[in-house]
């Protein structure tokens, strides 16, 4: 479409002697575009002077180029420094020409007009660059690189980054060096011709010349800008924000995009950054730094008081720009770090993409692009009228008058009214959000809740300044609803608990301060589940995802988060500055977040304690299955790949059965087939037997190291042949002999429950299913054993004269409970031969084989829900011995719920009445019968 075509709107009519000469100028053109040129002449001194001095281009189709910047800057790659100098200044009028006619027009949307400013701009940098550094070469001040561009690059920042470049913008330029282009003993020289290439880079493109000039250019965005020069090398850079970062540079570098010279290293430095950018946690403490950034800004400018429309600054001012910005920006830095979909540069795709990740609500979002684009167009105008690089409305009624016109406003009043109750609205949008809420009042205490009160300030938590003043925000909330809860003496005491075994607390009290609702979520946590709450108190960075947006939807089940874990260790190894131990810190916080969800899920009975067995396994069995592959490529990277078919990992005992609880560990047996290779091929190879016993070694450090994120799992590989003394990785046919010949019976017990997790090595999947049919062979051959229930009677025996029951709620171990149930389960299951490794399913297995009858059945089967139910609420509780009167009335509540029982009395009678029934069934089932 020609562009005199596409012209949807024009400024009204100001200066008719301007008005007149343009016409006069342009006659014969077409009508909309000759209307369009006199219209922004009579409200812009400066436009009418580019039209003058443009009027051959524009007669000869300039404007009709798709491509403003590449027609507009064709051929200058061969320039010189001078002749680029003053064709530089050329296309810069054209390009703020076309740019300035087709906003005003209302032929290019707002993103348009701000990205041809933008690829101006790095175009012009990139040849200013690329002269000035062919020029040093020549003058052999340079020492030799195969980099592109000497390894100079340079990162746009702010609008520029984001290519949001207004009208009369300056640029915010970095400019580094990739240090690795030079040998060690050519860096000083580099680094000196370097920095001249960089001075008359911004020299040619801000130096005020009788053409104009380009882009005033702004380098102080650079690491400690006061003592550095302008171009220091990207390893000292690193190392800068590494150690001193803050959080306005931070955000600054949302927007940072290599823009000129050696792109891809700047892409490098820029992904190399990320974790400085992009925290891991969700960073709520930057809410505060933020506000205290705008509140210097604004004290700085003068910009505080009351709204006033004439000289109000569009971008700094109540209201406008930079609020929306910071606004953006600021949620952008809190939850980037978890999810890359946030990491947008501009403002209009930050907050699209905020909103769909449900952090700010979509009408909102809407609202404010709309006032952004709004808050854009009259900052335009503002520096349209005399190409002036100011933000601030005119002060007296004429110059408003203008700024309306080119608008298409003939009322300025009525447009002023308009603005002002925009710009308060946005305030009224942004404002909440940074600005810390008022110190509360204490609700009253008792004198021994003021005891415990008054200890807190000696927390460590609470040691820094800046936590004390965050939580003095935030306590008058925690406390009241504390009041509020249905036990608020037990809640207070497990909070305490909660909070003395915090590290530090800026972080955690800024996100209460900004999520409110995650109060009452500690409020009951602490008055429910004091085991859950020093859980969180040891692994407070779990509660990001409560925040996530997913914490309450479906369960992904085993296969969903193997593969969900698999993608974050796969990032974590192909990370900047990553590799395998960062994979297992990652790990570990992904794991420890989806344990709290299970734990939260079963306190608030979304799930009952068979599910959250179920899914407390679906976790251990994706950390197992996910790591043992990276742990093997780590181990390969060293010894070479597995020799011969590859191994395979069992889960044993609850792991096996899917019933784990909040605290369980893992029961693990490694198994491979060395298929008759002496041993691996790699930088320091091993015989088989020491290979595979050193990566099961790895794989148990993976899962049970305790590293800066906390530790995975214990793991107990005692269920493996010979217990402790047998070998920690056993091959295949060594299992079988060993099973087959030598097991004692709990062994073959024991093997009931084995399931494969995982398998690695080139045939891991059919050494999977050799063991799982090795498992059911061995149980169909040895199941006919007439040793086995005397043999589980002698191991009864045993069992109850090394531990007796551990208090009036013990579940797990003694005569009829959790244990015994599960022996003459497994005892089942191996009788019959039958592959069922639950205990349910076990004991259906035996009345099927009339090993039991229904009755026998019935009993056993209930017994073990209730003890199940028991056992499962109790371990989220504490993590010590089950006491009724430690967990306290929440907790109690809590046990009751999941047990179906009215009250403590009718609990322990149902349990004391269940498990003597159990044990009389499992007696009778013995040799020696009731006796036992």
């Amino acid at each position: 479409m020609k562009f005199a075509d596409a012209i949807t709107r024009l400024p009204l009519l100001l200066d008719q002697d301007r008005v007149s000469h343009i016409r006069d100028i342009f006659a014969g053109m077409p009508v909309p575009l000759v209307d369009l040129l006199a219209a922004t002449a009579s409200c812009s001194p400066y436009l009418s002077g580019l039209i003058e001095k443009e009027a051959d281009w524009l007669r000869d189709g300039g404007l009709e180029h798709e491509d403003a910047v590449a027609a507009a800057t064709e051929g200058f790659e061969t320039l010189q420094a001078a002749a680029l100098g003053e064709e530089l200044r050329r296309a810069k009028r054209r390009v703020a020409l076309h740019a300035a006619l087709a906003d005003l027009g209302g032929v290019w949307p707002l993103e348009r007009v701000t990205g041809a400013l933008s690829d101006l701009a790095d175009r012009a940098v990139d040849l200013a660059l690329r002269v000035h550094v062919a020029h040093e070469k020549r003058r052999g001040k340079l020492p030799e690189s195969d980099s592109d561009a000497a390894g100079l690059f340079v990162l746009a920042m702010g609008k520029g980054g984001a290519r949001e470049l207004n009208y009369s913008s300056d640029i915010d330029l970095i400019v580094f060096y990739d240090d690795s282009a030079y040998a060690p003993e050519d860096q000083q020289e580099a680094r000196a011709a370097l920095i001249r290439a960089t001075r008359k880079m911004a020299a040619t493109l801000s130096d005020v010349t009788g053409h104009g000039y380009v882009f005033r250019t702004d380098l102080r965005l650079r690491p400690d800008a006061a003592v550095t020069p302008v171009c220091i090398s990207a390893s000292a850079a690193l190392s800068y924000y590494e150690a001193d970062g803050r959080t306005w540079e931070r955000a600054a570098f949302i927007k940072a995009r290599a823009a000129a010279g050696n792109i891809e290293a700047g892409q490098r430095f820029l992904q190399e950054l990320r974790p400085f950018v992009w925290r891991k946690h969700l960073d709520f403490a930057a809410i505060q730094d933020a506000h205290d950034m705008r509140l210097r800004i604004r004290d700085h400018k003068g910009l505080g008081g009351r709204l006033e429309i004439p000289g109000h600054n569009m971008k700094l001012g109540r209201g406008g720009i930079r609020e929306i910005e910071f606004f953006t920006q600021t949620r952008q830095l809190i939850a980037g770090g978890r999810d890359p979909d946030l990491r947008c540069r501009d403002t209009v795709g930050g907050l699209k993409a905020l909103a769909a990740k449900g952090w700010v609500p979509a009408p909102v979002a809407e609202e404010l692009i709309d006032h952004y684009r709004q808050h854009r167009d009259i900052e335009h105008r503002i520096q349209m009228v005399n190409d002036a690089q100011t933000h601030n409305l005119p002060k007296d009624p004429s110059g408003l008058k203008v700024i309306a016109a080119m608008l298409g406003q003939a009322d300025e009043q009525a447009w002023c009214d308009g603005l002002k109750s925009r710009l308060e609205r946005v305030h009224e949008l942004t404002e909440s959000f940074f600005a810390p809420g008022e110190e509360a009042d204490r609700p009253e205490m008792s004198p021994a809740a003021q005891e415990i009160i008054d200890r807190w300030p000696g927390y460590p938590a609470l040691r820094s300044a800046r936590a004390q003043e965050i939580f003095k925000r935030v306590e008058p909330e925690l406390l009241k609803r504390m009041a509020r809860a249905g036990h608020p003496d037990d809640a207070l005491q497990r909070f305490d608990g909660f909070l003395a075994g915090l590290p530090a607390g800026v972080q955690l009290f800024s996100l209460f301060e900004a999520n409110p609702q995650l109060i009452e979520l500690i409020v009951d946590i602490c008055g429910t589940a004091p085991g859950l709450a020093t859980y969180l108190s040891r692994h407070s960075s779990v509660l990001d995802a409560v925040l996530g947006g997913s914490f309450f939807s479906p369960w992904p089940g085993a296969a969903g988060l193997r593969e969900n874990l698999q993608s974050v260790l796969q990032g974590a190894i192909a990370s900047p500055n990553g590799g395998y131990e960062k994979a297992l810190d990652e790990a570990r916080r992904w794991a420890h977040e989806w344990h709290f969800r299970i734990g939260v899920h079963h306190l608030r009975g979304l799930i009952d304690a068979d599910e959250a067995g179920v899914q407390y396994a679906d976790l251990a069995d994706a950390c197992v299955a996910a790591l043992f592959p990276v742990t093997a490529a780590e181990f390969a990277r060293r010894h070479g790949t597995c020799p011969g078919r590859g191994a395979v990992v069992l889960g044993m005992g609850s792991l096996g059965a899917r019933t784990l609880n909040a605290t369980s560990d893992l029961d693990l047996i490694v198994i491979y087939d060395a298929d008759g290779a002496d041993g691996s091929e790699g930088a320091k190879p091993l015989a088989s037997r020491p290979y595979y016993a050193r990566l099961t070694q790895a794989l148990i450090t993976a899962v049970s190291a305790l590293t800066a994120e906390g530790r995975l799992y214990e793991v107990d590989m005692r269920l493996r042949p010979s217990g402790r003394q047998g070998p920690v990785a056993t091959s295949v046919q060594s299992f079988e002999n060993y099973q087959l010949i030598e097991a004692w019976t709990w062994e073959h017990l024991a093997l009931t429950r084995a399931r494969v997790i995982v398998g690695v090595g080139e045939d891991g999947g059919q050494l999977a299913e050799q063991v799982e049919k090795l498992r059911t062979d061995v149980l169909r051959q040895r199941g006919t054993d007439s040793r086995v229930m005397p043999d589980l009677a002698a191991m009864r025996d045993r069992i109850f004269a090394a531990k007796s029951p551990d208090g009036l709620w013990e579940a797990k171990i003694g005569p009829g409970r959790l244990q015994d149930i599960d022996l003459i389960a497994q005892s089942c299951a191996l009788r019959t031969g039958e592959a069922a490794r639950g205990t349910l399913a076990q004991l259906r297995a035996g009345r099927r084989a009339g090993l039991l009858e229904k009755p026998e059945y019935d009993v056993l089967s209930s017994t073990f829900r209730l003890l199940w139910r028991l056992h499962a609420s109790g371990r989220l509780l504490t993590e010590g011995p089950l006491s009724t009167d430690e967990i306290g009335r929440g907790g109690q509540e809590f046990l009751l719920r999941e047990t179906s029982c009215d009250d403590l009395a009718a609990l322990r009678e149902a349990l004391e009445g269940a498990t003597r029934k159990a044990a009389e069934v499992i007696a009778g089932r013995l040799p020696d019968g009731p006796a036992h």
